[in-house]
């Protein structure tokens, strides 16, 4: 009996190890728990609200232009040290895999830095993607009412030297052609379901 107890403390001491480190590292990622709002729960914040911003190639992108089709919506800024460059690169992966499919629904990466991300600095950045993939930037006040618009999260973080940080929102949004929330792309996922979510929002079954 008494070794029986002393395995439970050390699998309970294990288990509070594990759970500690997943904390952090959540932490290190810029992804704050419960961003993302949840689509089944009536008491979320609404998603999907108006925003008008630029893309990396100029044109004017709103709920107007993305109406009709479904897509993806993510928030970065190309000075991201991991989860963003990460995150599309998966997406382009995903894109790649998917075929044909990935032409009928969108993929808008919002930048959360209109500070640094401008229009030239967004248009090479993006050369390392899919071409399909949209960058999206504005005024810092036109930054915010996107941000909102998701009910997403994004902060100004001073570093050493003077220079800073953004903290953000890291999940990506499903949403359909009407502009509905359907839930959320988590990239620690098997890759089969991420393929079979977005292939579900492309049916209009999410």
């Amino acid at each position: 009996m008494k070794g029986v107890r002393i395995f439970r403390i050390v699998i309970w001491c294990f288990v509070v190890v594990v759970a500690t480190g997943l904390l952090i590292l959540g932490r290190d990622l810029n992804v704050r728990p419960g961003d993302v709002a949840d689509a089944s729960n009536p008491s979320s914040p609404a998603i999907g609200k108006p925003f008008r911003l630029v893309s990396h190639k100029g044109q004017i992108v709103d709920n107007d232009v993305l109406d009709g089709k479904p897509y993806l919506a993510f928030f970065g800024f190309t000075h991201c040290p991991d989860i963003c460059p990460t995150t599309l690169f998966e997406l382009t992966d995903l894109m790649a895999e998917l075929g044909s499919t990935a032409d009928k629904f969108n993929v808008i990466f919002i930048s959360v830095d209109p500070e640094r991300d401008t229009e030239t600095m967004l248009n090479g950045y993006m050369t390392s993607f899919d071409p399909r993939i949209m960058a999206l930037r504005g005024t810092p006040e036109q930054t915010a009412t996107a941000v909102k618009a998701f009910a997403a999260y994004s902060r100004k973080v001073p570093t050493d030297g003077g220079n800073y940080t953004m903290d953000h929102t890291a999940g990506v949004y499903l949403m359909d052609a009407d502009g509905s929330f359907k839930g959320t792309l988590d990239m620690h996922e098997p890759r089969e379901v991420r393929l079979q979510k977005i292939r579900k929002l492309v049916a209009g079954s999410v």
